[in-house]
């Protein structure tokens, strides 16, 4: 048995407490619980839930350099447009070796959990191979998803939905989509209605980029919301991005959120790509690209944030911290009032949990898997203020990495006079 002592813990009692954990599971929560053979002290810091990245596309990452990706535009559709010919010469070895890479790089971050999409539009489904391979090899160091996402399109792309078929048949755990990239309205809706079929044929999630856009008329969130909730499975769904959501006019989007409510449907915001990729054909005022996180965070309806990419033709740069999309998004959303500033690590922690339908085995409680990050801050406001570092990633009660404590005792006098 281990024990991690002096920890303040997020959303628990308030004080420090104790973390015993035995097999790989938190066994106890307290104070002055038994002593073990191993005591670790926390000396005060934050512990929190492993960080979720609720929407990555892990077989795009380090393709952002070469005239083949280069998107001059910086808008969705083109980088559609460089990823259609960046994906011709891509293989398994290759698609394997960033996603990798990308992976490492967002575990080193403290993520513990990732859902990608994968591009199934490919007759040698590429990318999916690696990824299920990854999927299953580094499972005891990451949980990841894999959405069956058609990134030119069910219909657009010629037999695209037979392909997102055959990938949930090879084991893909999610139905992806993109309706707003269909060549008409109905065609889109037509993408909307068989994803809800998959899903429900094939016993499966669901998470639809949807409304990626600054066209206040693309409201297919609203065809997805009424179909899940028609089903029964709303909180089995996702709708990444819904960028013109923050566009619409309040009678519509009020009206909505009451449905969404009643269906129990998750939102996905990526607040650092798309306040890259919207508003391109704006002058000013300029939008800047999210959904109303603000809102569905007050309101209780399920928001999370994601990185989205990480050097690719949608947008040159991230690196898989998420405190530093959180920074983006609060910013962005406007949620940094000092009663939220105490709860937004939800953001990148419990509800990207509860969008990926894994906060049965998710969480800081007895009896869970002894997941959890140690960050420098003594408090969730600490953590925000500072985009704290961090110290410790443990899974399963077992070090993933575990930095040397920074040093506090620097001396420095600002009325020092100098020469």
């Amino acid at each position: 048995m281990k024990k991690f002592t002096n920890a303040r813990i997020y959303r628990g009692q308030n004080g420090p407490s104790e973390i015993l954990v035995e097999k790989g599971k938190i066994k106890q929560i307290g104070t002055d619980l038994p002593d073990t053979d191993e005591v670790v002290d926390l000396k005060g810091r934050l512990v929190v839930p492993p960080y979720v990245d609720a929407h990555l596309h892990l077989d795009y990452v380090f393709t952002g350099s070469g005239d083949e990706a280069t998107n001059t535009s910086g808008t969705l559709f083109e980088g559609i447009a460089r990823w259609h010919d960046v994906k011709k010469s891509q293989t398994k070895e290759d698609a394997r070796e960033r996603a990798l890479k990308g992976i490492r790089e967002e575990v080193s971050k403290g993520v513990q959990f990732i859902r990608t999409h994968v591009d199934v539009d490919d007759p040698d489904l590429t990318g999916l191979k690696a990824m299920l391979e990854l999927r299953e090899e580094l499972a005891d160091n990451v949980t990841i998803q894999i959405v069956a996402f058609p990134q030119e399109g069910m219909y657009a792309y010629k037999g695209g939905d037979e392909m997102v078929e055959e990938a949930l048949k090879m084991g893909a755990d999610c139905v992806g989509s993109i309706p707003h990239f269909e060549w008409a309205r109905e065609i889109g809706e037509k993408s909307i209605h068989r994803t809800v079929e998959l899903a429900t044929k094939y016993d499966k999630l669901i998470d639809v980029h949807c409304d990626e856009t600054d066209d206040v008329m693309s409201r297919f969130v609203e065809l997805l919301n009424a179909l899940v909730m028609s089903e029964g499975i709303g909180t089995r769904t996702a709708a990444s991005h819904t960028c013109s959501f923050g566009s619409a006019d309040n009678a519509y989007a009020f009206r909505m959120m009451g449905l969404f409510e009643k269906s129990g449907m998750n939102f996905i915001s990526l607040p650092t790509e798309n306040a890259y990729l919207q508003g391109r054909q704006d002058s000013y005022p300029k939008r800047r690209g999210l959904t109303r996180v603000k809102e569905f965070f007050d309101s209780g309806i399920n928001v999370c944030f994601g990185q989205d990419s990480i050097n690719d033709p949608w947008y040159p740069v991230g690196n898989g911290n998420l405190m530093n999309i959180l920074d983006n998004g609060i910013h962005l959303a406007q949620t940094m009032s000092f009663e939220d500033l105490d709860r937004v690590l939800d953001l990148i922690t419990y509800n990207g949990a509860k969008t990926l339908n894994v906060d049965d085995q998710y969480g800081i409680e007895e009896g869970k898997p002894a997941n959890f990050l140690v960050l420098d801050a003594d408090s969730p406001f600490e953590a925000v203020r500072t985009r704290a570092d961090v110290l410790a990633s443990i899974r399963n009660g077992e070090y993933l990495f575990k930095r040397p404590e920074p040093s506090f005792d620097i001396e420095l006098d600002l009325f020092r006079k100098t020469r």
